[in-house]
């Protein structure tokens, strides 16, 4: 990391992004925060950070070529993670995933070439892996686009390759499994067990139980891009970010009521089932590469990152962000 001075990150006001902008803010590095632009000059989760005043915030869009070629200018490293990320919001406007996660990609990967950028940290996801065909998934499993969310970022990936095939950009792709934590909206499993067991629901509304995640702590993945960023013989390449663990839904639902301490039922919502062949059974992170390339390990287990989770929502002042009664898609 010792080579990276000025730092973009896109997405800076969303859950992970904010995140990534206080523990590069911590570093030492100059940070310049692109937040999607808005009326009311909202930062987002950077409007309450305690490095707000310590950061260049730029609203704008990825999504607008001209505004990516100027903010790039004199950056040395993007974080690129300005995404749609909803999956069942996917379903209903799949066009506005394409604008953003493969345009703006696109957008954002050619400012950084016109900008002589010197590294480019793209994040994907592993949705794109789709359901596992062999656990631990590896960098080498096949790519299956099972939402519409999932095709515009393996999409992206797709072009983020192509610019460092086609041009020497030196690009990482870095591929995080289930991230959760302070900040996370509710459209995530997590923040929706969490808050509807605090709001007093002894009835607990989600979709299947059975699917498998490999959830990671938001503070984790932060480190994950940080130690990605900092390590050359990683450009070129697409690397998973997880723990090589998995817990299926309905057991991560009992173990968060048992740290909160409530015996909650669980009630099958349809509204928030995918469909079928779109649900994605199992996740389970093969993460032997970042260990070989960084030496990264996780910090937090599970029970640790819930834990803090939870601390955080039962604070009233970020509760009462979170409509616990409502299906966030």
């Amino acid at each position: 990391m010792s080579k990276i001075h000025k730092v973009l990150v896109t997405g800076a006001d969303g859950f992970i992004g904010s995140h990534l902008v206080e523990e590069l803010v911590k570093a030492g590095y100059s940070v310049r925060a692109l937040c999607q632009y808005n009326s009311f000059s909202s930062w987002g989760w950077l409007d309450e950070s305690p490095c707000r005043n310590e950061v260049e915030v730029v609203l704008g869009d990825v999504r607008d070529p001209a505004q990516m070629h100027s903010i790039a200018k004199g950056i040395d490293t993007i974080f690129h993670l300005a995404a749609l990320i909803a999956i069942p919001y996917s379903y209903q406007a799949p066009s506005s995933y394409v604008d953003t996660n493969i345009q703006g990609t696109l957008n954002v990967l050619q400012a950084a070439l016109d900008a002589g950028v010197g590294r480019i940290i793209h994040t994907s996801t592993s949705e794109v892996y789709g359901t596992a065909r062999f656990v631990p998934i590896n960098e080498e499993h096949p790519l299956q686009a099972q939402s519409p969310y999932s095709a515009t970022k393996i999409g992206a990936d797709a072009l983020a390759f192509s610019f460092f095939s086609s041009f020497g950009l030196p690009v990482t792709i870095a591929r995080p499994f289930n991230t959760y934590g302070p900040r996370q909206s509710a459209r995530a499993v997590i923040p929706t067990v969490i808050t509807q067991i605090l709001t007093g629901k002894k009835k607990i509304k989600l979709g299947s139980l059975a699917p498998t995640r490999d959830f990671n702590f938001v503070l984790d993945t932060c480190a994950g891009f940080l130690a990605l960023a900092g390590c050359d013989a990683a450009v070129g390449k697409t690397v998973n970010i997880g723990s090589g663990s998995e817990i299926s839904v309905g057991d991560t639902v009992r173990l968060i009521a048992r740290l909160i301490g409530m015996d909650v039922d669980i009630e099958c919502d349809d509204q928030r089932l995918r469909p079928a062949a779109s649900e994605v059974e199992r996740l389970c992170c093969d993460n032997k590469l970042i260990r070989e390339l960084t030496g990264f390990l996780p910090a937090y287990d599970l029970e640790q990152g819930l834990r803090k989770t939870i601390e955080w929502l039962q604070l009233p002042e970020n509760l009462k962000r979170y409509k616990a009664d409502v299906f966030n898609v």
